[in-house]
């Protein structure tokens, strides 16, 4: 079971009876080590059903479970592989009842949390909102209620909005509904507040492997804590050079807690990279050295020096992307070594350009475009984000929970049927003021005191039609029952019609009602078990009903089934290029105040100034420094850095500084500094060569015609 894997990861997959951290480095192989632990505990006697594997994104946890079926066959089935927000789900669904929530409670998106938070605060400013959300999702992360917060406010401000977020958390309860963070909050309140709830669940887990430790915040290391008990039977896998989630909650402190929380901690480290050459690997450790270590660790290599890294600067940003083109053809067409040694670089999708802000994608777009080079932009809008797969999930949330008010209006309007604003604001002053849900409200016999009988008709006839969906969605089971009631359900509300209705462009109405399809095949699938819940809340791939399937929606931010992998460039942030590499990378826009990002500015990504304290600056500095060291690693063969001598900023240019970390990469005589003009005429010489080639092979095919 241990063929293939080096000393240090024999020594993590073999530690079976303790807790264990595996600091990971870039490229180490940490999801091989974590499938081959699974597979060595189930070895050594544990039923896969008392094995947890928890990831932080939905396609992690398809990933690891594929390979761990690889490894070990039909036992893998039985392990719970999923996110923690997805375990989360599965805890509140069994026990949250303890808590006052009902099995079938709705999971709110941003979008739903940031309508109620205009409500509660008295606002109609979404800027405003998102600032309250953001906020209150950092103090739930950190495990404080609404009066906790409002007792330890630094400002009039943080007063407020702890107020706001009583007052949100009342409506959250009032709806039967949890956003993002109770995912994780609610549960840990089950297990430290509810005995029998904890020693259930830690008779349930015999062993407990967390990925990406290391991007844990204060209530998920507290919830793993409760999960596994004195004994800690866990495998924490992380790596503290690749910690770049800082501003949403994660803290390393959670690193720095585990040898005083758990004495006998086992601690490997994984130095050996199976990704980059050696160059890149001395690169990384450069930039990466300056940071205060917890635990030190050097990458090695045994693939070879390789390409020296090369830096490239550019008078502005089109030059910069001008540069990148001619970068992306000369290794295309082999000019460069790091693509004719290993035989990479034939291919689009082997190229990636990385760069720190979203907005920096543009010019690269425009560039690739204009010299037809295929793309894609990583982190795009989600499927599930699209208005109308909204729309559908809206219905189905309230289906599975008719408390669940911001589904209920959501639903009631799309497509219109006749029922007006003023009618819904009524019956929402009439649901207020009675504490009912407003579909409670709907068949209230006072109903009839706030609202005209006509207006009643027709909020009676939408109820109705409600629970006659909820009933046969309940009794539709497998893919077939399933496909046919979706194409009733869209053929009765005319959602087709009203696509159409609401779009001018025929072909953005037809591209929507193909999605809608999509959607809807995707769901059948689910029913009929031919796709596994990626969100791990199920893990056996029997048919299932719709009501089951609608139950799990909300945990699913991607379908990453329809993702088929293309054959074009990536343009991608560095948070979202973590976990993913490529042949060759070029990490762009590398000036002072873009990477490292603003350092002394007052927007920090909470809108809030904790960049004025010396001791903010400095740990944001060392976050960028991670970030740069996770941009460095994605690279496996050759890897251009670049920067600008002026960028734009608003609408002027402003002069630009090559940012410190190209400096503390340390390349000095290593590196190839890149003469665009000798670039160009050797590729102009290459595609002149090209076109006489090809002259000469049409001439000869002619005359061999000819004769």
């Amino acid at each position: 079971m241990s063929a293939g894997l080096n000393p240090a990861q024999q020594e993590a997959v073999n530690h079976l009876h303790g807790p264990c951290l595996v600091l990971a480095g870039a490229g180490s192989g940490k999801t091989r080590v974590i499938t081959h632990k699974i597979a060595r505990l189930i070895q050594a006697g544990l039923e896969g059903r008392r094995i947890a594997a928890i990831t932080f994104t939905n396609k992690a946890a398809a990933e690891m479970r594929e390979r761990a079926k690889g490894l070990i066959g039909r036992p893998a089935k039985d392990v719970l592989i999923c996110t923690f927000h997805a375990l989360g789900v599965r805890m509140l669904r069994q026990d949250g009842a303890v808590l006052g929530l009902k099995p079938q409670f709705s999971i709110l998106d941003s979008d739903d949390v940031t309508g109620i938070l205009k409500d509660a605060g008295g606002t109609t400013d979404a800027a405003t909102a998102r600032q309250w959300q953001w906020a209150i999702s950092l103090w739930k992360n950190m495990g404080l209620t609404a009066a906790q917060a409002e007792a330890q406010a630094k400002d009039d401000n943080e007063r407020v909005t702890a107020r706001i977020m009583a007052r949100y958390e009342e409506r959250l309860a009032a709806y039967q509904g949890v956003d993002f963070d109770d995912l994780i909050g609610l549960p840990l309140k089950l297990l430290r507040d509810h005995q029998e709830v904890r020693e259930k669940w830690q008779t349930a887990l015999g062993h407990v492997l967390v990925d990406e430790y290391q991007d844990t915040n204060a209530t998920q290391y507290e919830l793993l804590k409760l999960l596994v008990g004195a004994r800690g039977r866990f495998t924490a896998v992380g790596d503290d050079d690749q910690s770049i989630y800082g501003w949403r909650g994660a803290t390393l402190d959670n690193l720095k807690k585990l040898p005083v929380d758990y004495p006998q901690l086992k601690v490997v480290k994984l130095e050996q990279n199976y990704r980059s050459t050696s160059a890149i690997l001395r690169a990384a450790n450069n930039v990466i050295g300056p940071n205060p270590k917890l635990f030190p660790k050097t990458l090695f290599s045994e693939l070879g020096e390789g390409e020296p890294v090369r830096v490239v600067d550019a008078d502005h940003e089109e030059h910069e992307a001008e540069r990148v083109v001619a970068r992306i053809r000369s290794i295309r067409a082999g000019l460069e070594g790091a693509a004719s040694s290993a035989g990479l670089g034939k291919d689009w999708k082997d190229f990636a350009v990385l760069y720190r802000a979203n907005h920096q994608a543009k010019v690269f777009e425009q560039a690739l475009r204009k010299a037809q080079i295929p793309y894609k932009v990583s982190g795009g809008q989600s499927f599930f984000d699209r208005a109308e797969i909204r729309d559908l999930c809206a219905w189905l949330r309230l289906i599975v929970n008719n408390d669940d008010d911001p589904a209920f209006l959501r639903a009631i309007t799309a497509p219109k049927r006749g029922i007006g604003h003023q009618t819904l604001q009524s019956l929402g002053v009439f649901a207020g003021k009675y504490k009912l849900s407003l579909f409670e409200a709907l068949f209230s016999n006072s109903l009839p005191s706030a609202l005209a009988s006509r207006a009643i008709g027709s909020l009676h006839e939408f109820g109705r039609y409600v629970n006659d969906l909820e009933y046969r969605a309940r009794h539709t089971t497998g893919a077939e029952d399933a496909r046919a009631f979706l194409a009733d359900w869209l053929k009765d509300i005319a959602y087709e019609k009203h696509l159409y209705d609401g779009e001018d462009n025929e072909k953005v109405a037809a591209a929507r009602w193909t999605n809608v399809l999509d959607f809807c095949d995707w769901m059948a699938q689910r029913c009929g078990g031919q796709i596994d819940d990626t969100a791990g809340v199920t893990t056996a791939s029997e048919k299932k009903t719709l009501m089951e399937v609608a139950q799990t929606i909300s945990l699913l931010s991607t379908i990453s089934e329809r993702e088929q992998e293309q054959n074009v460039v990536t343009l991608s942030t560095l948070h979202a290029s973590k976990g993913l590499e490529w042949p060759h990378v070029m990490l762009v826009g590398v000036t002072e105040g873009m990477l490292p990002f603003k350092l002394g500015d007052e927007d920090g990504p909470a809108g809030k100034a904790d960049g004025v304290t010396s001791e903010g600056i400095l740990q944001r500095l060392q976050e960028e420094r991670r970030l740069m060291y996770v941009g460095i690693t994605r690279a496996q063969r050759s890897l251009a850095v670049s920067w600008t001598k002026r960028r734009k900023k608003g609408r002027e240019m402003v002069q630009a500084q090559p940012s410190r970390f190209i400096a503390e990469m340390a390349l000095e005589q290593s590196t190839v500094k890149e003469d665009p003009r000798a670039k160009l005429k050797a590729l102009r010489a290459e595609f002149a060569q090209k076109a006489v080639d090809n002259a000469a092979a049409a001439a000869a095919a002619a005359a061999a015609g000819a004769a």
